[in-house]
């Protein structure tokens, strides 16, 4: 039986005098000047003065705007606004860099060169359509939706609530998803503790990590430095959250 659901997973940030050291993630990243152009290296490639880019999942960058605010984007690459911009790159290209605010408006067909993120998320999300998943893939969805923050949760967690060998329910999450579980776990935990970092400021990381299913404040450090390039402290004192879908 197919069941309907949806899987965005894009999370809007607004960063301030940014500079971040080389890294690379899992999500398809959007990078946008809200003022001035900045720079940033990309797969070893300097580009100077530039308003924004788009990259693939596990390129390498860093970016520097240190005069400025930055709008980004990162998107979970198998949802459907994923799936539309992986059909935007050309054979062997990685990247897709903006020169000005018209190369951004045209790209992403939005109909203004107001450099504000919300034509562009408006845009995107205008795409979106839901998703057809196995009723089984659908339960561990939403399972891990309500429970990441659990630090126990394993490969026979999954396993033992749709009734089915964890090989065999791994092999139909990624067919279904495009995503291994364990990623798809660790995004949810990443996303809900960029939402608390941003969102709650009183609260501690620490706090946070525990609150998400990391097992300490350095798991958290671990994996937001692979992710974002920077540890949740510097995310919490040089960023707002723009929106969490």
């Amino acid at each position: 039986m197919k069941t309907q659901t949806h899987n965005p997973f894009v999370l809007a940030l607004k960063a301030r005098n940014l500079s971040v050291e080389i890294h690379r993630h899992s999500a398809y990243q959007i990078v946008l000047s809200n003022d001035n152009p900045f720079t940033s290296t990309i797969n070893g490639n300097l580009c100077e003065h530039i308003h924004g880019f788009l990259i693939k999942p596990q390129v390498k960058h860093h970016c520097i705007a240190e005069k400025g605010t930055l709008n980004i984007l990162n998107i979970e690459p198998y949802s459907t606004v994923g799936l539309d911009l992986a059909s935007r790159f050309q054979k062997d290209q990685d990247s897709i860099v903006f020169g000005s605010a018209a190369e951004i408006s045209d790209f992403f067909q939005t109909g203004t060169e107001n450099p504000d993120i919300q034509p562009i998320l408006s845009a995107l999300l205008s795409k979106e359509e839901p998703v057809q998943y196995d009723e089984r893939v659908t339960k561990i969805v939403e399972y891990i939706k309500a429970n990441s923050f659990q630090q126990d949760i394993t490969p026979q967690t999954f396993a033992d609530i749709v009734f089915l060998s964890p090989s065999r329910l791994a092999s139909l999450f990624k067919q279904q998803t495009g995503s291994s579980l364990s990623k798809y776990l660790l995004w949810t935990r990443l996303r809900e503790s960029i939402y608390l970092t941003l969102s709650d400021k009183e609260k501690t990381l620490t706090d946070i990590a525990y609150d998400c299913g990391f097992y300490d404040l350095p798991q958290l450090n671990k994996y937001m430095y692979e992710m974002f390039g920077m540890p949740p402290k510097a995310l919490k004192h040089n960023s707002d959250l723009i929106q969490v879908f």
